[in-house]
């Protein structure tokens, strides 16, 4: 029984296979370039680079941010934030 399903899946997918016409390139992989198809997928990649330039344009001025508060609050020295009589009883 197992064998049988498997040959009949297997001579079904064979037949489909034989029986499919040609496939064609695309109309951008195939060179008309004028094809709306051709222009959503120029539009989809424009997209996806506004997308990629965001994110990393929003990283970088994150740290821009983080070096620009850093110049304006330095950390005090650990040996500044003690009074005299706090550092000899420690």
């Amino acid at each position: 029984m197992n064998r049988r399903f498997i040959f009949i899946t297997f001579a079904a997918l064979a037949l489909l296979i034989v029986s499919a016409s040609d496939a064609s390139a695309c109309a951008a992989c195939f060179g008309k370039s004028d094809s709306k198809l051709a222009e959503g997928m120029n539009a989809g990649i424009m997209a996806l680079l506004g997308v990629v330039g965001a994110v990393l344009s929003a990283i970088a001025g994150f740290f821009v941010f983080i070096i620009r508060r850093a110049a304006t609050h330095p950390l005090p020295l650990p040996s500044e934030t003690l009074s005299p009589l706090e550092t000899s009883k420690a």
